[in-house]
């Protein structure tokens, strides 16, 4: 089964992307189903259509697949409405794990969170200290909830 185990950070420390090369990635939802969301990207010159299951910890199943760029364009434009979201990843590897960096744009501009995929719940990783609070568990910060409830929007805790 394909499944995506990752744990998710707020950065402490913005200037850790000032030296890396990033990827515009635009993407939106064409379901927010509780059990699974299904999501088209583009990301350069590719297109990807994706599909999530519900998150159980820090695991939820994951398919994706190519396709064309300008059916992906075409979806976003007329399938997806407003809430796409638009933002910069960059990647930071760390040994045989890697970083995701996404700085978000529009209107989740302000809002930097780092990814790890693990290969198991319990796989240990170093956190290295420009990473912040732990957000793994909190569905706010999920990029199908940004689409729908922007981080602009979100009242001040």
């Amino acid at each position: 089964m394909a499944q995506e185990i990752e744990r998710k950070f707020l950065i402490r420390d913005p200037g850790i992307v000032d030296s890396l090369a990033g990827e515009r990635l635009t993407q939106g939802y064409l379901s927010h189903d509780k059990n699974a969301t299904v999501r088209v990207r583009i990301a350069g010159n590719s297109g990807w259509l994706t599909i999530k299951g519900k998150t159980v910890g820090a695991t939820r199943s994951e398919f994706e697949y190519p396709v064309p760029q300008e059916d992906a364009r075409q979806m976003l434009d007329e399938l997806c409405g407003a809430g796409v979201i638009d933002k910069t990843r960059y990647r930071l590897p760390q040994g045989e794990l890697c970083w995701e960096i996404d700085v978000f744009h529009g209107d989740n501009d302000g809002l930097i969170v780092a990814e790890i995929e693990l290969p198991s719940e319990d796989s240990p990783f170093d956190k290295p200290d420009w990473l912040g609070e732990e957000v793994t568990g909190d569905a706010r910060y999920y990029n199908s909830a940004l689409s729908s409830t922007p981080f602009n929007q979100w009242a001040d805790d």
